[in-house]
């Protein structure tokens, strides 16, 4: 019990990171992770602003999005597809659905994002994918968002006219991940208005990116 309430206290947290970043709107967006060691995940209420979010907030649902207690918060109306997810995915342990202004314009228009620049190929390994449309509401969006990364290092899946959604072996790992497809979604917006972009040649990708998950930083 305390390790589930740790939990909830550092999900509830992390959301502070959505609206530092601008990567929502209201009470739009949200984070989950999934409860190690169990079938279980925790994800934002529905419908509860940021400025009131407690970890209380942060409901417990099994992995086909039913909430765990009866009588608490309603979940996200996303839960199915955020659970969906960490059926199909055993390694991912946390995931972000933002409407971040930038990247959702590239979703609006239907595009991915080409891999223009260095760090696209550091953080994604490559372009960040355009999944299919899908309705909110039951685990379509989950579907679309699984079949989509499976054939892509991306961390990050832009789907069609809705918004970003990113998985992570963590939930921080996660919302890295949708700080950094705001900030090349913007980047590569800009530099569109002066031409066309030109995609990095492969092998420079790939080279950058195992630089990048095996070289860069403090180990």
């Amino acid at each position: 019990m305390s390790d589930l309430r740790d939990l909830r206290t550092q999900v509830c947290d992390l959301h502070a990171q959505l609206t530092r970043w601008d990567l929502v709107a209201w009470t739009s967006g949200n984070i989950s992770a999934r409860v190690p060691g169990t079938d279980r995940m925790v994800i934002k209420a529905s419908g509860v602003s940021y400025d009131d979010l407690a970890p209380e907030h942060m409901v417990e649902c099994d992995l086909h999005g039913r909430a765990v207690h009866e009588g608490g918060c309603t979940p996200s109306s996303d839960t199915e597809a955020h659970a969906y997810v960490y059926r199909a995915l055993p390694h991912v342990g946390g995931v972000v659905h933002t409407h971040s202004p930038y990247a959702t314009a590239w979703a609006a228009r239907g595009e991915s994002i080409p891999c223009t620049v260095t760090a696209m190929a550091d953080e994604f390994g490559g372009d960040i994918p355009l999944g299919p449309f899908a309705r909110i509401g039951d685990d379509s969006i989950g579907r679309g968002i699984v079949a989509t990364l499976e054939n892509h290092r991306s961390p990050a899946v832009l789907m069609d006219r809705h918004g970003v959604f990113t998985v992570g072996a963590t939930p921080q790992d996660a919302v890295k991940a949708a700080v950094m497809c705001e900030d090349v979604a913007r980047t590569l917006h800009l530099a569109r208005q002066h031409g066309p972009l030109e995609r990095l040649p492969q092998e420079d990708i790939d080279a950058l990116h195992d630089r990048y998950r095996n070289v860069y930083g403090q180990k």
